[in-house]
């Protein structure tokens, strides 16, 4: 996920979705599972064990007061700006990190963190719980799939309807002459929902991406530097913006309510379109080198109880990797169901994203 992340000092929501923390507590409304902590968890001395996540993580204070409660882990939060900064300093610190265990590394970059030794192999016995879909979802026994989220294109029905036009449906619709200058996304080299958002494309359209670029940039595609400059600045559902549709997150609805001012309203103005979204894993791993191996293991654990995974949906808006866990109303009613989401292998987008970034840069004039 997350947004992707993405994951920005910005109003809540903008925190919350950009992607992929501070750890302040967000409201919840799932229940509160009991606790899944392993045995072994429990025989954890006391001990301090840095977690380096990028800046959107956010989890609710009390799990981490209980965390330390039950293990004797006092978990210090090292935020590592976005994931792909994040990604690139754990690279060139691999061996001898400045942390014990990363969390928010995604698909799209984990096959640059294995090839650089990033990490040490860790199978968590939480593993079983995860969702059948993710769970062979670790590199090779590398990470641990910790939540998903898809990026899809986002939409302010109200402006679509007082301009007198339908909502697109599908990719193909972007480049219709009718959506001309309405569809903002972000620089793909600077924000994770951007790159997203191009893999999709290349995803969807092969060899032929580039044309479908070029037919979205002569149909006035406007590209921002990040998510919370693209949302708030550009798109009419989230400020002043004058074009309505987003690049952005399935559940960027359920945010929208969570984060309104009261009187809450009782549904988002805005949609999503779920042809063409991208999904984004985010996994949690052992760095290589960590003096802690031990405890890193066990925040790696913990990170999939069913404690933590109740508490995702509401403090990062993704949805939890760990099977049943309930999820609170406002995603069940209004998070965007994505049957069909987009994807490319990981080690094909390590082998390929500098070319393709160039030639997206080319193609867009960057």
């Amino acid at each position: 996920m997350h947004a992707l992340i993405p994951r920005l000092v910005v109003p809540a929501l903008a925190l919350a979705l950009v992607g992929c923390g501070d750890g302040a507590p967000s409201p919840s409304t799932a229940e509160t599972p009991e606790s899944t902590m392993s045995q072994d968890a429990a025989q954890v001395e006391s001990t301090t064990v840095r977690l380096l996540a990028h800046d959107s993580f956010v989890l609710s204070e009390q799990l981490i007061t209980d965390l330390k409660a039950e293990t004797g882990i006092d978990l210090q939060i090292i935020s590592g700006s976005d994931a792909g900064t994040m990604v690139a300093g754990a690279v060139l610190a691999a061996g001898n990190p400045t942390a014990d265990v990363m969390f928010g590394v995604d698909n799209t970059l984990i096959s640059r963190a294995v090839d650089a030794g990033v990490f040490e192999p860790y199978t968590s016995p939480e593993l079983a719980s995860v969702v059948p879909e993710l769970r062979e979802d670790t590199a090779g026994g590398v990470v641990t799939p910790i939540d998903y989220g898809d990026v899809c294109i986002n939409i302010d029905d109200a402006a679509l309807e007082a301009a007198g036009v339908p909502a697109p449906s599908t990719l193909d619709d972007l480049i219709d002459p009718r959506y001309r200058d309405m569809l903002v996304v972000q620089d793909p080299g600077t924000s994770s929902p951007g790159l997203a958002f191009l893999l999709a494309t290349i995803a969807r359209y092969g060899d032929a991406w580039t044309d479908y670029w070029a037919a979205l940039r002569d149909n006035g595609v406007s590209v921002a530097g990040s998510w919370t400059d693209a949302y708030y600045g550009e798109f009419s559902g989230g400020g002043e913006g004058t074009r309505p549709l987003v690049a952005s997150y399935a559940t960027s609805p359920p945010a929208e309510i969570v984060y309104a001012e009261d009187p809450k309203p009782e549904v988002p103005s805005t949609s999503v379109m779920t042809d063409g979204c991208y999904r984004q894993v985010e996994y949690a791993g052992v760095l290589a080198g960590t003096g802690e191996p031990d405890g890193a293991r066990t925040v790696v654990d913990w990170l999939l109880t069913s404690e933590v995974q109740a508490d995702v949906p509401l403090s990062m808006f993704v949805f939890p990797a760990r099977e049943g866990v309930p999820l609170p109303d406002v995603f069940t009613k209004f998070a965007a169901t994505v049957e069909e989401p987009l994807s490319l292998p990981a080690d094909e987008v390590a082998a390929n994203l500098t070319d393709w970034l160039s030639e997206w840069g080319a193609v867009m004039g960057r």
